[in-house]
């Protein structure tokens, strides 16, 4: 896996940019309710102290969900990440499917967020790896613990980021503002992507989608442009989980707004 050798590289933005960076986009890929809407005000002040790149696209998407009915806004979550595993918030799923060695790849993010004196408030409620709450362990605990597993799962950023320019979703921009932070992808991850793009996570005769991302008009012009590959068909997938809930550090540590 070439791009694991992005989580040694140094981050561009310094620590507090980061840090409200990181908390700005979890909180905006959560799933929009009443208390995301109150918050909106203080994530757009915080979004403009950021650099160009990071802070005017966080702030694109404030406006969206300012201006859009709480109604509409949940269907529109849902149509984006609950129908296709194409736009899977979880990153394992994206190098291991439903396989076993995703289960022990969930260990290494628990074992992970152990080191860093932290657990998860309820565990029955989302699995480790999944995105908004490694971007909430980056913010609030420990950067360099979730810079590591982000790098290590750039893989599955970067697919998620293809998936959602395939929809147009209102969502793509909060994930650009991510990439923004992270190394971007050399020429041979990008051989890497596009052979993953093409076949898919690996599969233990699970029966439920055997090429997630295809059918999709931003994978089929990566492939041509990559390897001149074009993708199948998709299945529809079951729903997410619940949405996920926020990590619970210590007392002293703020948790659920930009600092």
């Amino acid at each position: 896996m070439p791009w694991r050798r992005h989580r040694r590289s140094a981050p561009a933005l310094d620590e507090r940019a980061q840090a409200d960076a990181w908390q700005i986009i979890s909180l905006l890929l959560d799933y929009p309710d009443e208390r995301l809407l109150t918050l909106l005000p203080v994530l757009r002040e915080s979004a403009n102290g950021l650099p160009p790149g990071v802070g005017d696209r966080l702030t694109g998407v404030v406006d969206h969900l300012e201006g859009t009915p709480l109604g509409e806004l949940q269907a529109q979550y849902v149509d984006t990440f609950d129908v296709t595993r194409r736009c899977a918030l979880h990153l394992t799923y994206f190098l291991h499917g439903d396989t076993r060695k995703r289960g022990a790849a969930l260990v290494q993010f628990k074992q992970a967020y152990r080191r860093a004196g932290v657990e998860l408030a309820d565990e029955g409620a989302e699995l480790p790896d999944h995105l908004c709450v490694v971007l909430e362990l980056g913010a609030t605990v420990d950067a360099a613990t979730a810079w590591r597993l982000l790098n290590d799962h750039r893989v599955g950023v970067e697919l998620l980021h293809t998936a959602l320019k395939g929809k147009a979703s209102p969502w793509l921009p909060v994930v650009q503002a991510l990439r923004a932070t992270l190394p971007a992808l050399g020429d041979d991850d990008e051989q890497a992507l596009a052979r993953l793009i093409a076949q898919g996570p690996p599969q233990e005769d699970v029966g439920i989608d055997q090429s997630p991302y295809t059918h999709d008009p931003a994978v089929e012009e990566h492939l041509a442009r990559t390897s001149g590959t074009t993708c199948g068909s998709a299945a529809a997938d079951p729903l997410r989980p619940t949405p996920p809930q926020a990590l619970t550090p210590g007392p002293t540590i703020p948790v659920g707004a930009p600092r």
